[in-house]
Protein backbone atom coordinates (compact mmCIF):
# COMPACT_ATOMS: atom_id res chain seq x y z
CA UNK A 1 0.00 0.00 0.00
CA UNK A 2 1.18 3.34 -0.68
CA UNK A 3 2.06 6.25 1.92
CA UNK A 4 -0.59 8.50 0.19
CA UNK A 5 -3.46 5.29 0.76
CA UNK A 6 -2.30 4.59 4.39
CA UNK A 7 -4.21 5.90 7.44
CA UNK A 8 -2.70 8.31 9.90
CA UNK A 9 -1.35 6.54 13.51
CA UNK A 10 -0.89 7.88 16.89
CA UNK A 11 0.96 5.37 18.95
CA UNK A 12 0.20 6.21 22.55
CA UNK A 13 2.81 4.71 25.12
CA UNK A 14 6.42 5.19 24.54
CA UNK A 15 7.91 2.08 26.69
CA UNK A 16 9.13 -1.65 26.03
CA UNK A 17 5.57 -2.89 24.73
CA UNK A 18 5.26 0.30 22.36
CA UNK A 19 8.38 -0.71 20.64
CA UNK A 20 6.30 -4.07 19.78
CA UNK A 21 3.54 -2.58 19.02
CA UNK A 22 5.44 -0.06 16.50
CA UNK A 23 7.39 -2.81 14.89
CA UNK A 24 3.81 -4.82 14.27
CA UNK A 25 2.01 -2.05 12.83
CA UNK A 26 4.55 -1.19 10.47
CA UNK A 27 4.42 -4.64 9.01
CA UNK A 28 1.20 -4.60 9.16
CA UNK A 29 1.55 -1.80 6.57
CA UNK A 30 -2.19 -0.50 6.91
CA UNK A 31 -1.20 2.29 8.60
CA UNK A 32 1.30 5.40 8.71
CA UNK A 33 2.64 6.29 12.42
CA UNK A 34 2.86 9.68 12.72
CA UNK A 35 4.29 10.47 16.47
CA UNK A 36 4.28 8.77 19.82
CA UNK A 37 2.35 10.23 22.67
CA UNK A 38 3.38 9.59 26.58
CA UNK A 39 1.88 11.71 29.40
CA UNK A 40 6.01 11.60 30.99
CA UNK A 41 6.49 14.85 29.81
CA UNK A 42 10.44 14.28 30.19
CA UNK A 43 9.70 12.50 26.83
CA UNK A 44 7.96 15.02 24.93
CA UNK A 45 9.93 16.47 21.83
CA UNK A 46 12.45 13.32 21.93
CA UNK A 47 12.94 10.64 19.38
CA UNK A 48 11.19 6.89 20.32
CA UNK A 49 11.92 4.26 18.32
CA UNK A 50 12.36 6.51 15.27
CA UNK A 51 9.24 8.74 16.22
CA UNK A 52 8.97 11.96 17.44
CA UNK A 53 7.04 11.77 21.00
CA UNK A 54 4.60 15.01 20.50
CA UNK A 55 3.23 15.41 23.72
CA UNK A 56 0.64 13.84 25.92
CA UNK A 57 -3.43 13.35 26.44
CA UNK A 58 -3.67 17.45 26.54
CA UNK A 59 -1.96 17.14 22.78
CA UNK A 60 -4.74 15.12 21.70
CA UNK A 61 -7.73 17.16 23.60
CA UNK A 62 -6.47 20.75 21.54
CA UNK A 63 -6.12 18.70 18.25
CA UNK A 64 -9.77 18.20 17.93
CA UNK A 65 -9.71 18.33 14.77
CA UNK A 66 -6.76 15.33 13.66
CA UNK A 67 -8.53 12.55 13.51
CA UNK A 68 -5.22 10.06 13.14
CA UNK A 69 -5.96 6.52 14.01
CA UNK A 70 -4.85 5.58 17.54
CA UNK A 71 -3.47 2.54 19.31
CA UNK A 72 -3.14 2.58 22.91
CA UNK A 73 0.61 0.59 23.25
CA UNK A 74 0.29 -0.16 26.93
CA UNK A 75 0.54 -3.24 28.50
CA UNK A 76 -1.42 -2.76 31.87
CA UNK A 77 -4.96 -3.32 31.36
CA UNK A 78 -6.39 -0.71 33.68
CA UNK A 79 -4.60 1.77 31.58
CA UNK A 80 -5.69 0.72 28.47
CA UNK A 81 -9.01 1.15 29.49
CA UNK A 82 -9.12 4.41 31.51
CA UNK A 83 -7.30 5.82 28.49
CA UNK A 84 -9.68 3.95 25.59
CA UNK A 85 -12.61 5.75 27.40
CA UNK A 86 -11.26 9.30 27.51
CA UNK A 87 -9.82 9.30 23.92
CA UNK A 88 -13.29 7.90 22.61
CA UNK A 89 -14.70 10.86 24.08
CA UNK A 90 -12.97 12.95 21.92
CA UNK A 91 -13.66 10.93 19.10
CA UNK A 92 -10.68 9.73 17.84
CA UNK A 93 -11.00 6.34 15.77
CA UNK A 94 -8.82 3.28 17.26
CA UNK A 95 -6.64 1.37 15.10
CA UNK A 96 -6.82 -2.69 14.60
CA UNK A 97 -3.34 -3.71 14.24
CA UNK A 98 -2.49 -7.20 13.11
CA UNK A 99 1.10 -8.52 12.49
CA UNK A 100 1.01 -10.57 9.03
CA UNK A 101 2.80 -13.33 10.59
CA UNK A 102 -0.23 -14.01 12.74
CA UNK A 103 -2.89 -16.31 11.31
CA UNK A 104 -5.92 -15.78 11.78
CA UNK A 105 -9.28 -18.46 10.43
CA UNK A 106 -12.40 -17.91 9.17
CA UNK A 107 -15.23 -16.42 11.52
CA UNK A 108 -12.72 -14.54 13.48
CA UNK A 109 -13.89 -11.54 14.73
CA UNK A 110 -10.90 -8.48 16.03
CA UNK A 111 -12.97 -5.58 17.64
CA UNK A 112 -11.25 -2.11 17.48
CA UNK A 113 -7.93 -1.18 19.77
CA UNK A 114 -6.53 -4.95 19.46
CA UNK A 115 -3.25 -5.78 18.79
CA UNK A 116 -2.71 -9.41 17.54
CA UNK A 117 1.40 -9.63 17.76
CA UNK A 118 3.74 -12.28 15.61
CA UNK A 119 3.58 -15.58 15.53
CA UNK A 120 -0.26 -15.56 16.48
CA UNK A 121 -2.90 -18.38 15.75
CA UNK A 122 -6.40 -17.35 16.42
CA UNK A 123 -9.26 -20.68 15.33
CA UNK A 124 -12.30 -20.21 13.75
CA UNK A 125 -15.37 -18.36 15.65
CA UNK A 126 -13.26 -16.99 17.70
CA UNK A 127 -13.55 -13.25 19.20
CA UNK A 128 -11.12 -10.80 20.14
CA UNK A 129 -13.01 -7.97 22.29
CA UNK A 130 -11.35 -4.20 21.90
CA UNK A 131 -8.08 -3.08 22.75
CA UNK A 132 -7.19 -6.47 23.68
CA UNK A 133 -3.72 -7.60 23.12
CA UNK A 134 -2.71 -10.82 21.83
CA UNK A 135 0.68 -11.37 22.41
CA UNK A 136 4.01 -13.22 20.76
CA UNK A 137 3.16 -16.74 20.03
CA UNK A 138 -0.20 -16.95 21.91
CA UNK A 139 -2.56 -19.63 20.26
CA UNK A 140 -6.58 -18.97 20.84
CA UNK A 141 -8.49 -21.86 19.15
CA UNK A 142 -11.92 -22.25 17.93
CA UNK A 143 -14.69 -20.86 19.35
CA UNK A 144 -13.52 -18.74 22.10
CA UNK A 145 -14.18 -15.35 23.47
CA UNK A 146 -11.98 -12.94 24.84
CA UNK A 147 -12.88 -9.84 26.68
CA UNK A 148 -12.50 -6.42 26.25
CA UNK A 149 -8.98 -5.34 27.66
CA UNK A 150 -7.47 -8.67 28.13
CA UNK A 151 -3.88 -9.76 27.66
CA UNK A 152 -2.95 -12.74 26.55
CA UNK A 153 0.86 -13.23 27.13
CA UNK A 154 3.64 -14.41 24.94
CA UNK A 155 3.27 -18.31 24.57
CA UNK A 156 -0.28 -18.45 26.30
CA UNK A 157 -2.47 -20.80 24.94
CA UNK A 158 -6.38 -21.24 25.09
CA UNK A 159 -8.00 -24.36 23.74
CA UNK A 160 -11.59 -24.89 22.74
CA UNK A 161 -14.35 -22.94 23.77
CA UNK A 162 -13.16 -20.81 26.66
CA UNK A 163 -14.01 -17.56 27.45
CA UNK A 164 -11.77 -14.79 29.10
CA UNK A 165 -13.57 -12.04 31.02
CA UNK A 166 -12.82 -8.50 30.73
CA UNK A 167 -9.62 -6.88 31.99
CA UNK A 168 -7.84 -10.52 32.39
CA UNK A 169 -4.11 -10.98 32.22
CA UNK A 170 -3.07 -15.04 30.99
CA UNK A 171 0.25 -14.97 32.29
CA UNK A 172 3.48 -16.14 29.76
CA UNK A 173 3.05 -19.97 29.10
CA UNK A 174 -0.25 -20.57 30.68
CA UNK A 175 -2.59 -22.88 28.88
CA UNK A 176 -5.98 -23.01 29.66
CA UNK A 177 -8.22 -26.52 28.27
CA UNK A 178 -10.89 -26.31 26.68
CA UNK A 179 -14.46 -25.38 27.70
CA UNK A 180 -13.01 -23.19 30.76
CA UNK A 181 -14.29 -19.82 31.98
CA UNK A 182 -12.10 -17.57 33.26
CA UNK A 183 -14.00 -14.24 35.19
CA UNK A 184 -13.02 -10.85 34.75
CA UNK A 185 -10.28 -8.94 36.21
CA UNK A 186 -8.42 -12.24 36.77
CA UNK A 187 -4.66 -12.61 36.61
CA UNK A 188 -3.32 -16.09 35.50
CA UNK A 189 0.51 -16.73 36.62
CA UNK A 190 2.69 -17.75 34.06
CA UNK A 191 3.31 -21.53 33.42
CA UNK A 192 0.02 -22.22 34.94
CA UNK A 193 -2.64 -25.04 33.81
CA UNK A 194 -6.15 -23.87 34.37
CA UNK A 195 -7.77 -27.20 34.30
CA UNK A 196 -11.05 -25.59 36.77
CA UNK A 197 -13.24 -22.63 36.39
CA UNK A 198 -11.65 -19.35 38.00
CA UNK A 199 -13.81 -16.79 39.07
CA UNK A 200 -13.91 -13.27 39.20
CA UNK A 201 -11.19 -10.95 40.70
CA UNK A 202 -8.54 -13.33 41.77
CA UNK A 203 -5.15 -14.64 41.10
CA UNK A 204 -4.60 -18.31 40.29
CA UNK A 205 -1.23 -19.80 39.82
CA UNK A 206 0.06 -23.11 39.59
CA UNK A 207 -0.42 -26.51 37.78
CA UNK A 208 -2.81 -27.14 38.45
CA UNK A 209 -4.11 -23.20 38.50
CA UNK A 210 -5.38 -22.66 42.22
CA UNK A 211 -6.75 -19.04 43.28
CA UNK A 212 -4.31 -17.61 45.77
CA UNK A 213 -5.56 -14.15 46.27
CA UNK A 214 -9.01 -12.86 45.70
CA UNK A 215 -8.80 -8.83 44.54
CA UNK A 216 -12.14 -7.79 46.44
Amino acid sequence: MSSKEKKELLVYGARGHAKVVIDTAEKHNIYSIVGILDDDSDLHNKPFFGYPVLGGFQLIQRQVDLRAHVIIAIGSNKVREGLSEKIKKLGFPFATIIHPSAQIARGVVVEEGAVIMAGVVINSDSRIGKHVIVNTGATIDHDCQVGDFVHISPGAHLAGNVKVGKSTHIGIGASVIQGITIGDECTIGAGAAVIENIPNHVTAVGVPAKVIQQHR
